[in-house]
């Protein structure tokens, strides 16, 4: 299997699944049946034995409780990561009330979830019968969210997981932090991220960066946009606030909830600031 192959599968997945537009039954409001909530997909990869993932056990970093790709599956080659930009129509309805998510936000937030976990279940099935084994983390029974080395959700140090979608980003060249945390790609930092562990090898793609935060400029606009001021030049983005203040969306919107404020209106959105370094 080569790269041509795989990723017009798994981009013909995205814009095919029905998972991908809101269904008619389930809208919030009638004129967001149908609505798209992804565009098509950025794909990298990265070495299974790349010594960034072993630098994520670090304290500081993610931790001693974080799993390297080995770990979950023995054997392993690469790492896939794709990206899921949010379509323009989720991300500028999330513009107009920076106070609160919009209905669209909501749907993407939570209905764009079950479109990863299809995308998922699709790239394990398709490596494997190319006769490969392959797994994605955020839908093996082992993966968890949550520091438990640290279970004081006041604490910076609990928001952490034992894998990470954008450290998997960064790790196959698809981009770098910004003080929100999100991880600025070239298309953006609005949208989501999925990746598969495979006993296949793809070549991995070089990093055009070498600093964490090469792709943010530190203009402050998602300090300013944060409703809850969780978010510093000085600190970052500091996880308490934030999570509480998902919990006060969904306590309104169960199942749903979101925020998202510091992925739009800011000159990130939707491309690197940075451009000409990517």
């Amino acid at each position: 299997m080569d790269k041509a192959y795989l990723e017009k599968a798994l981009k013909e997945c995205v814009a095919d699944s029905p998972e991908n537009y809101v269904q008619k039954e389930i809208a919030l409001k009638p004129d967001l049946g149908g609505m798209q909530i992804y565009d098509e997909p950025l794909i990298g990869y990265a070495s299974a034995e790349d010594p960034f993932f072993a630098g994520l056990k670090k304290p500081g970093v993610i931790g001693s409780h974080f799993i390297g790709p080995a770990e979950w599956l023995p054997g392993a080659k690469t790492v896939i990561s794709l990206f899921l930009p949010f379509t323009n129509r989720v991300r500028s309805s999330n513009s107009l009330d920076m106070a609160w998510p919009s209905t669209e936000w909501l749907h993407a937030r939570v209905e764009g979830q079950t479109l990863q976990d299809r995308i998922c279940r699709f790239a394990e099935e398709l490596l494997k019968k190319e006769g490969f084994s392959a797994l994605a983390p955020m839908i093996d029974l082992r993966f968890k969210m949550g520091n438990p080395l640290e279970p004081d959700k006041t604490k910076q140090e609990s928001y952490s997981s034992n894998w990470s979608e954008r450290h998997a980003a960064y790790a196959a060249g698809l981009g770098t932090f910004g003080l929100s945390r999100g991880l600025i790609t070239r298309k953006g930092v609005a949208g989501r991220f999925i990746s598969v562990i495979t006993t296949a090898f793809f070549e991995p793609d070089k990093r055009a960066y070498t600093g964490i935060y090469d792709y943010c400029i530190s203009c402050g606009a998602c300090v300013r946009n944060c409703p809850v001021g969780a978010i510093s030049k000085e600190k970052g983005k500091m996880h308490s606030p934030c999570s509480k203040f998902l919990d006060t969306t969904k306590a309104k919107h169960l199942p749903r909830y979101g925020c998202g404020k510091c992925q739009v209106k800011v000159p990130c959105e939707d491309k690197a600031p940075k451009s000409s370094t990517v």
